[in-house]
């Protein structure tokens, strides 16, 4: 970053200690919304309790400060001669270097910025070479899963441990034209259950045969040190939104030779390097051979700086302190739930896999949006009830037919019958002890004294009878 632009943005945010510290008692990073108190529809107010981070997780406040104090110097990128344009430049460019450093990435990768891992990933799909095959585990969630419409897709069925996966993809590489391009399609750590994927060894099976291999590292970088080089895995994507940063901004990262040689993932301004009239009426386009070749129009600075300042405050923390503490509030709410007979706890490779801080269970008795409501509406808990975006998983993992059909968050039967959705509980660098141990609480007394509001269907939800 230039000495102009230090002097211009600076923020009051204090590196955190990477020294190793008790997870037990270790503070959680703050984040914007830790003190918003939320009605109770038996009465009165409660802390809100945000356990739901795998769909968005809080803004870190360290990167909410360093927006607010760039905000009054934003001005357009690439585009002006002004100060506060060539400053916002510097910032952006150098949010690349961030973010690079961050990853781990080889000096030849590119770093990319759109607007979310699902618009990384079509990107990725929008530029593979022709004739490309694509594998890729039914257990992805539909950003990975769903994108490869123009490839030969190979959907793999869902392994039971991480060796399997590692078997299933290689018989499946084995059966492939090993003359065309491939490319593999993996989580870093599943959106579902938490699960940690085996993402060294894929990559090793995927060269070995010829194939390349992109990471969805959505739930993965926010959890976990993400390291493009030890992995070697060809591209990374992930979503800011879940990596503490809001404003919508997303990455893709990785080998540039693909990205160069496809046309643009959007055309306009910013993507071209020169355009010219021929004499025939038409025109004549020279596309840049950089980052910006797929980043056409005006780019979200904001968004970009936010996922830049969130990379920085992570490393840090420290993730190893990061790591140790979240293991710290798995355990908690295993212990917890492991209490409750009519719990079931989903996961694809066992119990003691190692996973990140997102836990999916089913709850005897229970439909799962009518227990998902309770837990908001009488003790302040927001998780999230559904497939997850991650339909064929769920289905699998509850017992159904992984081809049928359903839509988000909608439950398929009403309060008290048996529901092919589940809850998600899910958390991190932000999460107090309380919120977790109130979770857990929570869910005890609905078991064993159900719910204490009459709920009702309303638009597909359950929601409290007023």
């Amino acid at each position: 970053m230039s000495a102009s632009l230090n002097a211009a943005v600076a923020t009051s945010a204090v590196a955190t200690s990477a020294a190793a510290v008790d997870p037990a008692c270790a503070e959680p990073l703050p984040v914007l919304g830790r003190d918003v108190t939320v009605p109770l529809v038996t009465g009165g107010e409660v802390t809100y309790a945000a356990l739901d981070y795998a769909a968005s997780a809080p803004a870190l406040q360290r990167v909410w400060d360093d927006v607010a104090a760039y905000a009054p110097y934003y001005g357009s990128v690439h585009r002006g001669a002004g100060y506060l344009s060539q400053l916002s430049t510097d910032l952006f460019e150098q949010s690349r270097v961030t973010v690079a450093e961050f990853l781990d990435c080889r000096p030849a990768d590119q770093v990319i910025f759109t607007r979310s891992t699902t618009d990384s990933l079509n990107l990725l799909a929008a530029v593979l070479p022709a004739g490309c095959q694509v594998f890729v585990f039914e257990t992805e969630h539909h950003a990975s899963l769903l994108p490869w419409t123009d490839a030969q897709v190979t959907y793999l069925n869902a392994p039971r441990t991480p060796d399997e996966a590692v078997a299933t993809l290689e018989r499946a590489l084995a059966d492939r034209d090993p003359y065309g391009p491939a490319l593999v399609c993996v989580t870093g750590a599943s959106n579902v259950t938490g699960e940690l994927w085996p993402v060294k060894e894929l990559a090793a099976a995927a060269h070995a045969h010829g194939a390349r291999i992109v990471l969805d590292a959505a739930q993965l970088a926010p959890h976990h040190p993400v390291s493009v080089q030890d992995l070697d895995v060809d591209w990374v994507a992930f979503s800011g939104h879940k990596l503490y940063a809001p404003f919508g901004s997303g990455v893709l990262a990785g080998r540039a030779d693909w990205l160069q040689q496809a046309e643009p993932y959007l055309a306009g301004g910013g993507a071209s390097r020169k355009v010219a009239r021929r004499e025939d009426g038409g025109v004549d386009v020279e596309w840049h051979t950089t980052a910006a070749r797929h980043e056409a129009g005006s780019p979200n600075v904001i968004g970009v700086y936010s996922i830049a300042s969130a990379c920085k405050a992570l490393t840090e923390a420290g993730f190893e302190n990061l790591v140790a503490r979240e293991r710290h509030l798995i355990a908690k709410v295993r212990d917890g739930l492991d209490d409750v007979p009519a719990v079931r706890v989903l996961s694809l490779f066992g119990d003691g896999a190692p996973r990140v801080g997102v836990i999916s269970f089913v709850v005897d008795g229970w439909n799962s949006s009518h227990f998902a409501a309770a837990l908001s509406a009488e003790y302040g808990i927001g998780v999230r009830d559904g497939l997850f975006c991650a339909h064929p998983l769920v289905r699998t993992l509850l017992g159904s037919e992984p081809q049928a059909q359903g839509e988000c968050g909608a439950p398929e039967a009403a309060p008290g019958e048996r529901s092919l959705n589940a809850i998600r509980v899910s958390f991190g660098a932000g999460t107090p002890d309380e919120h977790v141990e109130r979770f857990v609480r929570a869910v005890k007394e609905l078991v064993a004294d159900g719910a204490q509001w009459q709920y009702r269907t309303e638009e597909g939800r359950c929601v409290p009878a007023v």
